[in-house]
């Protein structure tokens, strides 16, 4: 939708005029056909913008005309393949029951939502809103871990071992009764015996070694296919507020999974969604489908070959801009950001000194480094201060030479734990003994902060402090691949040593546009005060503006084709959801605790840990949550994800989510947590009733 184009009037009666669409678009229902319960939704929101109109302005309710449901609710753009409407001839999703696809609160005239409900939920109370900041002065509160009762931990060590004793038990008879069953675990022969040709040759007892043996995948045979129901869930259309599952069977234990045909629309609390930016309509997938008009959809090279865009180069400043730094690389795949860029940073004679609980990806970028490797307690400043002073004093071993250079890595926010990096203890440690700093911002870029920016933003500490920024655009910008942002000599040197530059795809123009508008809506337009007489995309001659950070991104700093809505090139939107994922986060986080349940990390985290325990109650906590009146999709985690005794349910909080959802969530916590004995937390005076934790949200929801 052009920049300077009105939203249309949520008292229009017919629909806005369509523009041209390279997708195919779903045909809209007449409000005529619609069933009965969407008609009377429609009455309700006439009847609700009528009294609103007759409050303000004392017109008669009578000269109100019907709402339109596309106007009203929806985006003004109707490029998508999601309608609402659409969803009202199914006899299934018509009445609502669930609450997922219609709004419980109708809106008024006075707010014109341009989201689809089922995609970003309608929200307009204020109050349901709170900011990302750490309260200057004071120091981070340290994450303490409950332990459960005794009698959890024996149950749960016992399940495992019943597993394990029954899997073994199974495995040595069934080789014996049924040894096709295991053939592909046995060595096999090889078909060409050479003793036919050369008989002095002595017979070989066996020919090709087992590409998986029976131990290396015992876990995944014994253990995990037991919970496969968990796993791997498949679903179809955006993965907004709300998903669709594609429902399935087993009819052997879970050894294959069978598709039924039917659909669930479920409540989405699983995406890396943070700040809701994965939508099929709106101002940022009208850019991504402009940009494939222009570009297509791949460049079809590596970045140091022929595949480095306009774009790219865009981005690229963009990103750095949005963090603070002096430049930065971007990567098409937040993985491989970690795994090929330190290998280019460290190597022999270097140090390493990893959080133990950091990513796999900083695991195996380290490894292959062939840097030393040390790691410390997790988020335990001592123990991090003690080890540098250990290695700092000895050196290298055997030769006791000085590191060659000294890299700690930690990341913002833990993705397992919820937790955050005490940086302000990081920072002063690093002034102190002179380490570079690598801070992976995978989670809480876009997340935490009062503007978005990251732990640097949340603590309010300058991001020139640290050496290495590395974030992912997965979580909260609804794209993919990952940013690596620092210094320009440094960020110069991994373009060529780093293995993204010469062998990765370069980063797809839709995606990359997705980054660009996403984070642009964050950030703010600024537009000049005279427009220029041309703007020039080529990132050789971009008009260079003053800019402060943080602040708005100058508007000669983007594409020309790029024209985000009002509230989007305002800003203001993009702050909206910062504040809303603030307060659901904090809400759900103290929620939980209040209910009596044991949860990981810190109340500002869109992470929201839930243990389980017992292996067991994996599948019966995400059974029952789905087959709830309102199903709800879940993610559950266990080992080696985790420690073997520490299962969880792991919550992923979106601005998307409003607060009768997080409502949703929490009673369903409540009835589930007392079938399955989960509260082992707070005793149980000091409990607060599911009712006493809804009426005091705005309390829950906005203290740290």
């Amino acid at each position: 939708m052009p920049f300077n184009s009105p939203l249309p009037s949520p008292m229009a009666i017919s629909k806005p005029a369509q523009s041209s669409s390279i997708f195919k678009k779903r045909s809209s229902n007449s409000v005529g056909s619609l069933p009965a319960s969407a008609a009377s939704y429609l009455s309700a929101l006439s009847q609700a913008d009528a009294s609103a109109r007759k409050r303000s302005s004392g017109a008669s309710a009578t000269s109100t005309p019907a709402l339109s449901l596309s106007s009203s609710i929806t985006s003004s753009s109707e490029d998508t393949v999601l309608h609402e409407a659409d969803y009202l001839d199914d006899p299934h999703l018509a009445s609502n029951k669930d609450g997922l696809l219609l709004p419980s609160r109708p809106p008024t005239s006075e707010q014109v939502f341009t989201t689809v409900h089922t995609e970003f939920g309608h929200c307009a109370e204020e109050k349901y809103r709170t900011t990302s900041q750490h309260k200057l002065g004071t120091p981070l509160a340290p994450h303490v871990t409950q332990d459960p009762p005794y009698y959890i931990l024996l149950s749960t060590y016992i399940s495992y071992l019943i597993l394990i004793v029954l899997g073994h038990v199974r495995d040595f008879v069934g080789k014996r009764l049924s040894p096709a069953s295991y053939k592909h675990l046995m060595p096999r022969d090889s078909g060409w015996r050479p003793q036919l040709y050369m008989p002095h040759l002595r017979p070989s007892p066996s020919g090709y070694a087992p590409l998986n043996s029976d131990f290396d995948s015992f876990y995944t045979r014994r253990l995990k296919t037991r919970m496969d129901e968990c796993f791997s869930q498949p679903v179809t259309g955006v993965a907004g507020r709300t998903i669709l599952l594609l429902d399935r069977m087993s009819p052997d234990f879970n050894h294959t999974q069978l598709l039924t045909g039917g659909k669930t629309r479920a409540l989405n609390i699983s995406s890396y969604n943070y700040l809701g930016f994965a939508q099929g309509r709106g101002g940022c997938a009208d850019m991504v489908e402009e940009s494939i008009k222009r570009y297509g959809i791949s460049s079809l090279a590596s970045r140091l070959e022929g595949g480095s865009t306009d774009l790219h180069t865009i981005s690229e400043a963009l990103v750095a801009k949005f963090v603070g730094m002096e430049d930065a690389l971007i990567s098409s795949m937040g993985f491989a950001t970690n795994s090929t860029i330190i290998p280019a940073l460290v190597g022999k004679g270097c140090l390493v000194i990893s959080d133990e609980f950091n990513h796999a990806s900083i695991r195996f970028g380290t490894r292959i480094s062939g840097a030393h490797v040390r790691m410390f307690k997790h988020n335990d400043m001592e123990s991090l201060e003690s080890l540098l002073k250990e290695v700092i004093s000895q050196g290298q071993p055997k030769t006791h030479r000085p590191w060659k250079k000294i890299l700690v890595i930690v990341e913002g926010l833990y993705s397992m734990e919820g937790t955050l990096v005490n940086l302000p203890v990081v920072v002063e440690l690093k002034k102190k003994y002179k380490f570079y700093l690598y801070v992976d911002e995978a989670h809480s870029i876009g997340a935490l902060g009062p503007h978005g920016r990251g732990v640097a933003d949340y603590f309010a500490i300058d991001p020139k402090s640290i050496d290495i920024l590395m974030g992912t655009f997965t979580k909260s910008f609804g794209a993919a691949g990952g940013y690596i942002a620092g210094s320009k000599t440094i960020i110069d040197r991994l373009r060529v040593h780093g293995h993204t530059g010469p062998y990765a795809e370069a980063m797809t123009p839709p995606v990359l546009t997705q980054v660009v508008a996403s984070m642009a809506s964050i950030m703010g337009i600024k537009f000049p005060t005279e427009a220029p007489s041309s703007r020039l995309t080529s990132a050789t001659h971009m008009i260079e503006e003053e800019y402060h950070h943080p602040g708005p991104i100058p508007a000669s700093a983007l594409p020309s084709w790029i024209n985000l809505p009002p509230a989007l090139a305002s800003g203001s939107e993009g702050s909206s959801r910062l504040r809303r994922l603030a307060f659901n986060s904090r809400y759900l986080h103290n929620g939980l605790i209040k209910l009596g349940f044991i949860t990981y990390g810190h109340p500002s985290s869109p992470i929201v840990p839930l243990l389980l325990f017992n292996p067991g109650k994996m599948n019966m906590f995400h059974r029952l949550m789905k087959d709830r009146q309102t199903p709800i999709i879940v993610v559950v985690v266990a080992y080696p994800a985790t420690p073997l005794v520490t299962s969880r349910v792991r919550f992923c909080v979106s601005a998307a989510h409003t607060k009768e959802d997080v409502d949703t969530v929490l009673k369903a916590c409540d009835e589930i947590g007392d079938v399955l004995d989960l509260k082992h937390g707070l005793p149980k005076k000091e409990r607060w009733s599911i009712e006493e934790i809804m009426s005091k949200a705005v309390q829950l929801g906005t203290s740290a």
